[in-house]
């Protein structure tokens, strides 16, 4: 796995911004390098902030949204629709507004479908099996990014601290019991994410600090799930100053746009 590399920006405004930019231009780099590309998508405050300035910004339409394959990280287990589902976030903030192909937007499915929680794990772990290829030595695709946010607990994905699901080696999994409502939920696992090609971890304010710092340290995945958040060739922890307030000045590999 990769060693992370610390981006900092100075608060969460610029941090969406400049994330944004990230991803057209990695998505757009990846496109022209292959035809197509693959991004896993996360919700919350600034995952949600920053497919929003995707949509707003100017330089959106260089990427070829058809050719693109639009995954999540993980999904609460609610119906269609539902307000607090990451896919309901994602399509309000950037989905609606550009032209995808409905049948590469890969969607974590909800008690609606007539599926448990269980069932629809299953169903998104045969979805990733069928998009996996030989080069990708693995039963799920080696996304070229995928994106986490962070709770301050460390939690990435539905991948909570001490939790069952962090032992589990399917693609994906339904998680019951969370810390965080709603208690059903459906996560990637671990060794997906660390077979993306890179792994950003977004995340800001002030209560993600102490987080933040466990998870650049030696700490163990399993009571802090981000320090396992690491893509095979390239791992980026995206920050701003209150986010990052407390790492340790001895950690190196930093920048401060």
């Amino acid at each position: 796995m990769s060693v992370p590399t610390v981006i900092i920006h100075r608060d969460a405004d610029v941090l969406a911004k400049a994330v944004a930019a990230r991803v057209i231009t990695r998505m757009v780099d990846d496109q022209s390098a292959k035809g197509s590309a693959s991004l896993v998508l996360t919700g919350g405050t600034i995952g949600l902030a920053t497919l929003a300035e995707i949509a707003a910004s100017p330089a959106r339409d260089a990427v070829d949204w058809r050719n693109l394959d639009i995954w999540w990280g993980d999904e609460r287990f609610l119906p269609g629709g539902d307000s607090e589902r990451n896919e309901t976030g994602a399509r309000k903030a950037l989905l609606d507004h550009v032209d995808v192909d409905p049948a590469r937007v890969h969607v974590m499915r909800g008690p609606d479908s007539g599926m448990s929680a269980e069932e629809s794990a299953e169903a998104y772990a045969e979805e990733l099996r069928r998009a996996s290829r030989p080069e990708d030595h693995g039963p799920a695709p080696s996304f070229d990014v995928l994106m986490l946010g962070m709770g301050p607990d460390g939690h990435v994905a539905s991948l909570f601290p001490g939790m069952p699901a962090l032992y589990d080696t399917r693609p994906a999994m339904a998680v019951h019991g969370s810390p965080k409502p709603p208690p059903t939920r459906i996560s990637l696992s671990l060794p997906v994410i660390q077979a993306a090609r890179e792994v950003w971890v977004i995340a800001a304010g002030e209560e993600k600090a102490s987080a933040v710092r466990l998870a650049l340290s030696e700490s163990g995945s399993m009571q802090v799930p981000a320090a396992g958040a690491r893509g095979r060739q390239r791992t980026l922890f995206l920050l701003d100053r209150a986010a990052a307030s407390k790492i340790p000045a001895s950690l190196g590999r930093i920048s401060s746009p």
